[in-house]
Formats: C-alpha cells, sequence, structure tokens
C-alpha cells in the first residue's frame, strides 16, 4: 500500500545530488506548510543520496523563511562524510529561487529491539478513545494537516489555555494506516499544538526558527505519544523540549526547538 506521507514526501533525482518535487498542501499550518513536513522532504533527498544510512540519528534544521504549499521546491544535498556506520550529510531546500530551510544530519542504522540503560518512562496518559482531538478553533488558525495526520489531546491540555502552564501532550498517528518510523518521527516532533497553547491560548501560528531532533530507536507501529514543554520565554521567543514514545512505552525520540510566538 501506497501512504499519503510517502507520496507526498517523495522527490525525484535531477543528478549531482538535487532532488526536485511539490510542497503538498495538506500538510499545511494556516496558509504556511509545517515545518516538519518541510524537513521530511528533504530528509527523502538525504535518504535517496546516502542509501546506506537511511535513518536519521541527530537532525538539525535552520527555517529561513515559510515554504510555499502547491509549488515545487528543490532540495540539494552534500555528502560531507561516510564511515562504516554513519553518514554527516546537509541539504538546503529551495523555492522560487530562495532557500527556505537549511539541514545538518547524521544518518545511520536504528534498531527497533535496542535496549535502553536509561530512558525518560512515558507519562501517565488517558487512552487515545479519551483524549480530545486537536482543534484549529482553538487554536486560532486552520490545521489541513489534520487531514493526514490524527492528534488527540490529554482532555486537561485540549482547550486554550486551559492548563494555566506551557505543557502540551497526547497521542499521534497518521490518519491512513501508515505506520510510524524514524522518519515519521521527525514529523511528529513538530506537529503537536505549541506547548505554550496551553499557558497563552490561542496562539495562531508558531513558526520555527530553529529544531534539532535526536532519534533513538524505530518506533513500534501503533500510535505514538508526545509531551511537549517550555520553561523558557522571552522576547517573543521560546525554547521548547519534547520527547516522544512509542506504543510498547520506549523513547523514540527527543527534540528542541527556538520558535517565534506573535502575541498581539
Amino acid at each position: 500500500m501506497t501512504h499519503q506521507f510517502d507520496t507526498e514526501t517523495r522527490l525525484s533525482p535531477e543528478g549531482d545530488g538535487c532532488f526536485a518535487g511539490t510542497v503538498h498542501p495538506a500538510w499545511n499550518i494556516g496558509d504556511n506548510p509545517n515545518g516538519g513536513y518541510l524537513l521530511s522532504l528533504a530528509m527523502d533527498a538525504l535518504r535517496q543520496a546516502a542509501p546506506q544510512h537511511a535513518d536519521p540519528l541527530s537532525v538539525t534544521v535552520h527555517y529561513q523563511r515559510p515554504g510555499l504549499a502547491s509549488q515545487p521546491c528543490t532540495v540539494r544535498t552534500e555528502i560531507l562524510r561516510t564511515g562504516r556506520t554513519l553518514t554527516t550529510a546537509r541539504a538546503s531546500l529551495h523555492q522560487e529561487g530562495g532557500a527556505r530551510l537549511e539541514v545538518l544530519a547524521a544518518l545511520g542504522e536504528l534498531h527497533a529491539d535496542a535496549s535502553h540503560r536509561l530512558m525518560p518512562p512515558m507519562p501517565p496518559m488517558p487512552a487515545p478513545e479519551h483524549c480530545l482531538t486537536r482543534s484549529g478553533d482553538e487554536q486560532g488558525v486552520r490545521l489541513p494537516i489534520l487531514d493526514r495526520v490524527d492528534i488527540r489531546l490529554h482532555p486537561e491540555e485540549a482547550r486554550a489555555g486551559a492548563v494555566g502552564k506551557a505543557e502540551v501532550s497526547g497521542w499521534i498517528r497518521f490518519r491512513d494506516g501508515r505506520p510510524p518510523d524514524a522518519l515519521a518521527a521527525l514529523l511528529f516532533v513538530d506537529a503537536f499544538p505549541p506547548s505554550v497553547f496551553g499557558l497563552l491560548g490561542m496562539v495562531g501560528w508558531v513558526p520555527t526558527i530553529e529544531l534539532t531532533v535526536h532519534v533513538r530507536r524505530r518506533p513500534a507501529p501503533g500510535w505514538m505519544l508526545g509531551q511537549f514543554r517550555t520553561l523558557d520565554m522571552i522576547d517573543g521567543r521560546i525554547v521548547e523540549d519534547g520527547m516522544l514514545w512509542d506504543s510498547n512505552g520506549d523513547l523514540v525520540a527527543q527534540s528542541r526547538q527556538l520558535a517565534l510566538v506573535r502575541q498581539a
């Protein structure tokens, strides 16, 4: 079965480390493509450029300007170093003659059965059927991305500003049944409402400046659980930390991002 995420992140090689595709509008937050989705496009190019090391281990992306939905894109890749267990590579996504994002990534091989010696435990969470669907009305922005991913928020954290702190947690999966993998983890850590939604209320679009994700293992099939917190907010900029666990309760990914909050 061909899934929407794979079809809508697939790029075609054009030679000399360049790949071409289109930014699909179904992954938008308001009028802008979701940052995790744009990163997934760049990572598809890197995985094709370095097929011997297909899993993202550490990924840092700087967003230079918003992407353009429904428009062609080109991803330029550069392999910086390849060894026996690790490839370091760079990618930049371009639209209308300008770079939209720059990625630096370490790629390798992850395992679903790797044993953690130290691991933060999955937080207690009501079952997905007892959680509430993420709402664009609550956040104050249209969310076309919800046609692609199913996000169920903790009942106490699903209403704008209700929890009184900068924290959001809940379940996530693809709507078409695609099983999660390491690449999906890069999307999922940027698909939840911004954590300041729980404190500030209707925050609209919160654009990412920089996002770093460390992927620790391949996830088990099923729902994944995310928890995101902000402890640092100054001059309209926040630092948000996140974690993502799989259906077995194993930690899959950790993230940190610097983002802009545009308060009225």
